[in-house]
């Protein structure tokens, strides 16, 4: 049968009724048929759209307008709503966004881990509040004609930056240093680096917070040379009282990266978090998830899950600075953590030493090439944690944790389209039975949504 050719053509305008969200946050519509990605358009809504791509098997399109807005959508607080590429739902009824999310989380685990009827939990809402819940915010720095501002990339854009007046992500104190070191920066007359022509000298600024401490970490990020006093930046950020940590990085490279060695400039080296009862270092380069209040109920259903009763050996790959491994040490008999940043794991050491954990061990490396190794030293393990990337586990790692056979296993996942994968492999290939899975919101306002699944092994 020849290929039916697509009923649209690029830059046409149509007017299409979106009925869903597709994962990545773009609206779902058909025509005959024939499925439009309609970015701006929400679930309920008669848009005006023009096509922006035509594939065989879909298009995409951009809405110019709504004809008929969803029952769904509301007004979004924020005055940079759409244009900054931040969030991508405050139009969105939070109700209606938890639904989306469940329905992904359905729809990967039944088309991709073929399972028909997933054993599914209700997705859990992010709290207390559905704003203001980031504890890191990473800007960067763009020219306007009063002088170097703050923002961030605009939607669907790389290469220009919209300045931010108040971003409903941070709270106030979040808000307030980024507005210092805007002050300071035009102060100094220094100038935003430009990714075009790489004139300017400064890049980045990276603002963290222990949001159950009211400590701030404050790192700034530039061209190449010292042309700034140093002095003078930390005097402006010891105004405000939070900040306990001042760090300088140097990028040298054309890539829009933060993650970089730092000199510290003044304070602590670190800051502290709150989470699970235990105290956290977090450094400039360490891995903590974003949303604190949120991370805390994330940890507590991967304990949940783990059911330990004081005698098991548990291994917690892709350990970050040991959030989920310490939070489950006081349970176990001995937990094992890897992770490949050398940075995060001298955090999790630290952070052993901090609560008083005598019974967790910490390795850097790479999953896939080190658990043998792990299975020589701890023997086999009756609990395996993995909160692997959004890439899901490394085909070596999948099949050498699928060999080992741990009864039990809980993957805390940042991608239901890779999880899904994930656990179609390890039950058709190792064995495990899905017992359930509990999405958990901690970013509204965004597509993202993670989930804890617990796996059984199911000796064949």
């Amino acid at each position: 049968m020849g290929a039916v050719a697509a009923p649209v053509t690029k830059g046409e305008e149509l007017e299409l009724d979106v009925d869903s969200l597709a994962y990545g946050g773009n609206g779902v519509a058909r025509l005959d048929g024939f499925v439009v990605f309609v970015r701006r358009g929400l679930p309920g809504d008669r848009v005006r759209a023009r096509v922006t791509k035509v594939k065989r098997s879909h298009a995409e399109a951009l809405a110019t307008e709504v004809l008929r807005p969803g029952p769904e959508r509301v007004e979004a607080p924020c005055a940079h709503f759409p244009a900054c590429g931040g969030c991508r739902f405050q139009d969105l009824a939070y109700e209606a966004q938890l639904e989306q999310k469940q329905l992904q989380v359905r729809d990967a685990l039944q088309r991709l881990a073929g399972i028909a009827e997933p054993p599914l939990e209700p997705i859990v809402p992010c709290e207390p509040e559905i704003f203001h819940y980031r504890n890191k915010l990473e800007y960067s720095f763009t020219s306007t004609p009063d002088g170097p501002a703050l923002g961030f990339h605009r939607a669907g854009r790389w290469d220009e930056v919209l300045e931010i007046e108040r971003c409903w992500l941070t709270d106030e104190l979040g808000n307030g240093i980024r507005d210092a070191v805007r002050v300071w920066a035009r102060e100094e007359g220094l100038e935003a680096y430009s990714q075009a022509d790489g004139s300017g000298y400064l890049r980045h600024l990276v603002v963290r917070q222990g949001r159950n401490t009211g400590q701030a970490l404050v790192q700034l990020v530039t061209a190449p040379g010292e042309r700034f006093e140093t002095g003078y930046l930390v005097d402006v950020l010891r105004r405000i009282p939070e900040v306990r940590s001042v760090h300088w990085s140097i990028n040298d490279t054309l890539a829009e990266v933060t993650n970089l060695p730092t000199r510290l400039l003044w304070g602590e080296e670190w800051i502290e978090e709150e989470l699970c009862g235990l105290r956290f270092r977090v450094r400039p380069n360490a891995f903590l998830q974003t949303n604190t209040a949120m991370a805390e109920r994330l940890y507590a259903l991967a304990r949940e899950a783990a059911g330990l009763t004081g005698g098991e050996t548990v291994w917690d790959l892709y350990c970050g600075i040991g959030t989920i491994g310490l939070s489950l040490a006081r349970d176990a008999l001995t937990v094992w953590g890897i992770e490949v940043s050398e940075e995060s794991v001298a955090c999790a050491l630290e952070n052993a030493e901090l609560n008083g954990i005598t019974n967790s061990a910490f390795f850097a490396g790479n999953v896939g090439e080190v658990v043998e190794e792990l299975l020589e030293r701890s023997g086999p393990p009756d609990v395996v944690v993995v909160d692997p990337p959004r890439a899901g586990l490394a085909g070596k790692a999948l099949r050498r944790l699928g060999r080992i056979g741990a009864p039990r296993l809980v993957y805390v996942s940042c991608n239901p389209t890779t999880l899904a994968g994930d656990l179609k492999a390890l039950r058709d290939e190792h064995g495990y039975e899905l017992r359930r899975v509990t999405p958990v919101d901690m970013f509204p306002h965004t597509p993202h949504v993670e989930c804890v699944a617990l796996l059984e092994h199911v000796p064949g």
